[in-house]
């Protein structure tokens, strides 16, 4: 079976590569020379656990080729993946189809004999309808059916997710497209991976509503770890007791400073612009995005308190900047929140990450950029953890606290054993744990007092 990929980013390269290795054959297409380049050279633009070896090794088997020309790619292929980029669009905070819609322009005069279009990018509903007719309009005689295939990669672990899925999810009503589709993924249903035929709609809304569920578990914990700061519980064991429940499950119950990243913010809020279009309003989902933005709002006060309410004139360690670990994706990372409120302030920061730097540099200067967590905390007045690289679980808390001018510790993923880091002299303050030691006791007994008060009150 021969594949055309159309969009080497993300989705489409990992998506490739993953293909080529189940023997296809993958011509990827892009148009960004500088990008092409690197992967003709067997060189990955992006960082991404083990896609440096697939790319090599099927590079060198002739499965995987990369080239510029979309029509030969688009003449040859029995599938055709549209996998470029549908970015939140300013104003409105919809998908942006542009890239989608210009694709499949181009792409129009060169089908070939029966050819299977499917949307690999995150779409809203109704986009393979609105495929269908402008090819239709542009080449009435084209033999092609639409599809969609969303995708549901976690970046840092997308080779494992593509390879061993929860489920293949296709949108088509056309028998012969379900055929195709069949064979393509017969490597993964051979392995008793599920691949579910649905509708092309339910298959388009089912992402957005995927993603924004898990973007609600991540809100939802995060008020939640707010709580027990307040009443003196530990959220993590929250989190456990209630992740046991099956109904729930243990995925997305961290706490931490926000969700970022290339899926959640955009595809939360298309499925918020989405419904209320449909004048079917998710006012729950609406919510999340508006907790999700003041919560990297906040964990920016809680550095300045835990600093003692300035951060003028001070030096802050900052380990890790991207998104989530894993990956060197900054897109809508707390980070690019948290820095620059604490620089208005009048903070130095002393920042490192383990591969973040290339795409953190041009979108947060002014910082000091240091090559480990011991760099970064020389001379720092507050070390920050915004990233929770496993790298970070294993420092010597000692041999940071020497070289550290303070003694606070905020971590806002808490990787650190809070008693540990309190045994050193060290005051910490990590995430649904409580703020600061001092007062703790006062705010735990604040909440029981007032009920307290409000039962002798109801007498």
């Amino acid at each position: 079976m021969k594949i055309c990929m159309v969009g080497a980013g993300y989705v489409g390269l990992v998506s490739a590569a993953c293909f080529s290795d189940f023997g296809w054959t993958v011509t990827c297409v892009d148009k960004d020379p500088n990008r092409l380049a690197d992967l003709k050279a067997g060189r990955s633009p992006i960082y991404e656990p083990g896609l440096d070896d697939l790319l090599e090794r099927n590079i060198k088997a002739g499965r995987l080729v990369f080239t510029e020309k979309l029509g030969p790619a688009v003449a040859d292929a029995d599938v055709v993946f549209l996998a470029v980029g549908t970015p939140m669009r300013r104003g409105d905070g919809y998908a942006d189809l542009s890239y989608v819609f210009s694709a499949v322009e181009e792409a129009a005069p060169h089908f070939n004999g029966f050819t299977v279009v499917t949307t690999k990018s995150t779409v809203p509903v109704g986009t393979s309808r609105e495929i269908e007719r402008r090819l239709k309009a542009k080449r009435p005689d084209a033999d092609v059916a639409i599809c969609s295939n969303p995708e549901f990669l976690r970046e840092g672990s997308a080779i494992q997710d593509f390879t061993h899925p929860d489920r293949v999810l296709v949108g088509t009503d056309d028998d012969r497209a379900r055929d195709v589709m069949e064979r393509l993924y017969k490597p993964l249903a051979l392995r008793g991976s599920p691949v579910m035929f649905v509708e092309r709609e339910s298959a388009e809304l089912a992402k957005y509503a995927a993603n924004a569920f898990l973007a609600l578990k991540i809100s939802f914990i995060n008020e939640i770890a707010d709580l027990c700061e307040s009443v003196g519980a530990d959220v993590q064991q929250v989190a456990s007791a209630i992740g046991k429940d099956r109904r729930i499950g243990d995925k997305f119950l961290h706490p931490g400073p926000g969700y970022g990243g290339s899926c959640f913010p955009k595809d939360v809020s298309a499925l918020i612009r989405t419904a209320r279009e449909a004048r079917a309003p998710v006012s729950i989902i609406e919510q999340v995005e508006r907790v999700n933005h003041e919560r990297k709002l906040a964990m920016a006060i809680r550095v300045v308190e835990a600093a003692g309410g300035s951060v003028r004139n001070k030096t802050i360690a900052v380990l890790g900047l991207t998104f989530k670990p894993n990956t060197d994706d900054m897109r809508d990372a707390p980070s690019l929140v948290i820095v620059p409120m604490l620089q208005e302030r009048g903070a130095t920061i002393r920042a490192c990450d383990p591969q973040g730097r290339r795409h953190a540099e041009p979108l947060l200067p002014g910082i000091v950029w240091c090559d480990s967590a011991d760099q970064a905390a020389e001379g720092a007045d507050v070390l920050v953890v915004v990233t929770e690289w496993n790298e970070y679980r294993a420092l010597n808390l000692e041999a940071l606290k020497a070289r550290m001018t303070g003694n606070t510790i905020v971590d806002l993923r808490n990787v650190f054993d809070a008693d540990a880091v309190r045994e050193l002299g060290l005051s910490y303050s990590g995430i649904g744990r409580g703020r600061l030691d001092a007062a703790k006791g006062e705010a735990n007994a604040a909440p029981v007092q007032t009920a307290l008060h409000s039962v002798e009150a109801a007498k």
